[in-house]
């Protein structure tokens, strides 16, 4: 598999087949990640359309990135803000009065082993206690695997805050989830 680097650079010189890669790799990730700010699907497809063709738009004069998710969801994030004043007063209050509900799943293989699940309701049940900003920040680190530079930047905070917030949220996931729950039998 390429690089994050070497697509983009491929895609930044016109390559079609890289642009496509780039487009079909991340634009579900996009579409799941706009639905957590607003419940109108149209807004976000509206929003990933818009991004992708300013991309293409603008390619000559795009920088340089290594990770091309964390750079399209950064991108998309402020443009569905953008989109969002636009939209009904309704939108604006769901962007700007509330967190993005991340909400965490295991694969569906894995749902239907028995010990799996029961996994499954303990981890489950723990991230429902903790609060938005907990559930998003974990959901940038362990699922999109983004650094906590790129966290601080997304979420508007500063390192320090941006790792404090992570530590205090894997702490209460360990107090509400029983250790045993994790021991093979």
């Amino acid at each position: 598999m390429e690089s994050d680097l070497h697509i983009w650079t491929q895609f930044r010189s016109g390559d079609k087949s890289a642009l496509s890669y780039i487009y079909h790799a991340h634009v579900k990730l996009l579409f799941r990640y706009g639905k957590k700010f607003t419940s109108d699907s149209d807004l976000v497809k509206d929003t990933i359309q818009d991004l992708f063709f300013d991309l293409i738009r603008t390619r000559g004069n795009l920088g340089d990135t290594d990770n091309i998710c964390f750079y399209l969801m950064r991108s998309f994030r402020r443009r569905l803000a953008v989109n969002m004043k636009k939209s009904e007063s309704r939108f604006r209050r769901e962007f700007y009065e509330t967190q993005p509900l991340i909400d965490y799943s295991m694969e569906d293989n894995l749902i239907g082993q028995e010990f799996m699940a029961e996994r499954y309701r303990f981890i489950h049940n723990g991230l429902k206690e903790l609060n938005p900003r907990q559930r998003e920040i974990l959901f940038y680190r362990y699922t999109c695997n983004f650094s906590y530079e790129q966290i601080c930047e997304l979420m508007s905070l500063k390192y320090d805050s941006a790792r404090k917030l992570a530590f205090r949220a894997i702490e209460s996931l360990r107090r509400m989830v029983d250790d045993s729950v994790f021991i093979d039998k």
